[in-house]
């Protein structure tokens, strides 16, 4: 099930909204309570300050949690590409047919990766989850069968091939599914509304500098989403590897 995050956009927007309210709030709260004298602007702005100093960790921090995850989708990608590469390769040690089969599967195994790093269609996401576990399990049975029939030690290493060509998608897909936690978001919005608050309440007077501060955490916001969401966003994985090698052995 999506949520909101997986909508960088509208993670912008509903930020940028909330944090505006919040600092009108208080400005209102300003307006009801006393007015700060200056002793007590002086202890207000160290408060005011290590607050924001507290939300600029936190936002840097998270936005590390999203790099790091990007990254790993990329090795995956990389890997992924390699393994598949690596065993076409490694056909060659099987008879003549069943390595003739071995190809065909893993042409075909490689078209379906390319289209889980490139579709933003859910429906056809899950056709493509059914088809890649079908091709798995027939690339399983056509390096299984003539291993089995005569277990030397070229054929458990095509075995082997194979089970690295698996456990990669394995690996991409948990890289994936491995998103910034969503108590994550909740602190970090919990946080960025109280510093607007407080940036509200201290403010002297409403201007366009008003706006300052909820617009540069709800752009901090969206790239972090951005970047955290493998396919909703702008910023995502490019399966360069994998259609390269496509493109290598479809031409081969």
């Amino acid at each position: 099930m999506k949520s909101i995050v997986d909508f960088p956009l509208l993670v912008f927007v509903f930020s940028f909204v909330a944090l505006c309210l919040s600092a009108l709030v208080g400005v209102f709260l300003q307006k009801k309570l006393r007015p700060m004298n200056d002793v007590d602007r002086e202890d207000f702005g160290v408060v005011q300050g290590a607050v924001l100093t507290l939300l600029s960790l936190l936002i840097g921090f998270v936005f590390s949690m999203a790099i790091n995850r990007y990254e790993q989708r990329k090795n995956y990608e990389e890997a992924e590409a390699n393994a598949i590469g690596t065993e076409y390769v490694r056909a060659d040690m099987l008879p003549a047919a069943d390595a003739a089969r071995v190809r065909e599967l893993l042409l075909t195994y490689l078209d379906q990766r390319v289209l889980f790093y490139t579709t933003q269609d859910r429906w056809q996401l899950r056709q493509i989850d059914a088809d890649t576990v079908q091709l798995q399990s027939e690339l399983w049975s056509a390096v299984e069968i003539p291993a089995a029939a005569q277990p030397t030690p070229m054929s458990a290493l095509t075995a082997s091939g194979m089970n690295d060509v698996l456990n990669a998608q394995g690996y991409t897909q948990a890289a994936w599914w491995n998103r910034i936690p969503l108590e994550s978001w909740f602190l970090l919005a919990a946080i960025a509304t109280g510093c607007n608050l407080l940036f509200g309440y201290g403010a002297h007077r409403t201007s366009g500098l008003f706006i300052v501060l909820p617009l540069a955490v709800s752009v901090s916001f969206f790239l972090i989403a951005d970047i955290d969401s493998p396919r909703g966003g702008v910023i995502r994985v490019q399966p360069q590897n994998l259609v390269s090698l496509s493109q290598a052995l479809h031409a081969h």
